[in-house]
């Protein structure tokens, strides 16, 4: 191996910030002008306000379907929105186990999620290293993301039994695919012109990785966990309705409540998943805004 991969670095990889490294990929927001404020509020009007708009016509149709389109002996299956508020989370007997639910489902969620954080990571920086690892690696997270959870049912619950380790599995193998593409592909994405730079200096292969390579990939990688949030609350949710022993999550109640045709808890379990995934996703929409929102830009926005 030669010194330009193996050495550190000096000179000026030392003082290139990730601001100087993503720059050719990011457009420069527009000064504020007179009319900032005015743009600003409009911003916000369309940003707040459309959702409502779309909210609001969402629970007119649930109430036209529930109140019109069904009948009496059908409506169990989707009660109008008022039910269940009224009975899934106004009714202490029935909110205390969904937030019991919620909670198990929650550990599940962020267990599964941050280890599919580590390995879609790891695997997409060990890939960005070397093309024969990525030839090696990428197809069989490929074919991990296309295998049908029902068809490793058997082999998990032999060697996992059917509590919760084996939905914390379930929740790895569903969110890990989005975390390692997206990463690789930011990883990959670096200018030419920069490597160019850093070759120059003879900067070593973690160097490149740490200063160039990284920041660069930072949206990418954020894209990636976005994506990744939801689906690790869908990989939990799955993973309760194949592994039903132990601690009853949302998905364990939502087999118990279709079942017993209550449709107002089961509704109110299905809003709360849901609920529980567009905070994860929130979340990290934040998180990215604070570490890549100051110097990076998507263009045309």
């Amino acid at each position: 191996m030669s010194t330009a991969d193996t050495g550190t670095g000096t000179g000026v990889t030392d003082q290139i910030s990730p601001e100087r490294v993503v720059a050719p990929l990011a457009g420069r927001a527009a000064p504020a002008g007179r009319g900032g404020a005015g743009t600003a509020a409009r911003a916000a009007g369309t940003r707040y306000g459309l959702p409502l708009l779309v909210a609001g016509v969402i629970i007119g149709i649930w109430y036209v379907i529930s109140e019109v389109v069904l009948n009496s002996y059908q409506r169990f299956m989707l009660p109008p929105p008022h039910r269940v508020l009224e009975v899934g989370f106004f009714t202490w007997s029935n909110f205390v186990p969904l937030m019991d639910a919620l909670g198990v489902t929650a550990r599940v969620t962020f267990t599964g999620f941050a280890i599919a954080i580590v390995l879609g990571v790891g695997a997409a920086v060990a890939m960005s290293q070397a093309k024969w690892v990525e030839n090696a690696l990428y197809p069989w997270a490929v074919v991990l993301q296309t295998v049908p959870i029902l068809a490793l049912t058997p082999f998990l619950s032999f060697f996992f039994g059917f509590a919760l380790t084996p939905r914390v599995i379930v929740t790895v193998i569903i969110a890990f695919f989005p975390i390692v593409s997206n990463s690789l592909f930011g990883l990959q994405s670096a200018e030419a012109g920069m490597r160019d730079l850093f070759a120059l200096h003879k900067a070593g292969r973690w160097t490149r990785l740490w200063k160039l390579q990284f920041p660069a990939a930072l949206p990418a990688i954020f894209t990636g966990l976005r994506t990744s949030a939801g689906l690790a609350v869908i990989g939990a949710i799955v993973g309760e309705l194949f592994f039903k022993q132990g601690q009853a999550g949302l998905g364990t109640n939502m087999t118990v409540y279709t079942s017993l045709t209550e449709g107002e808890q089961l509704w109110a379990s299905v809003l709360t998943a849901s609920a529980l995934g567009i905070a994860v996703f929130v979340f990290f929409g934040w998180l990215s805004q604070r570490v890549v929102g100051r110097w990076y830009q998507p263009k045309g926005r």
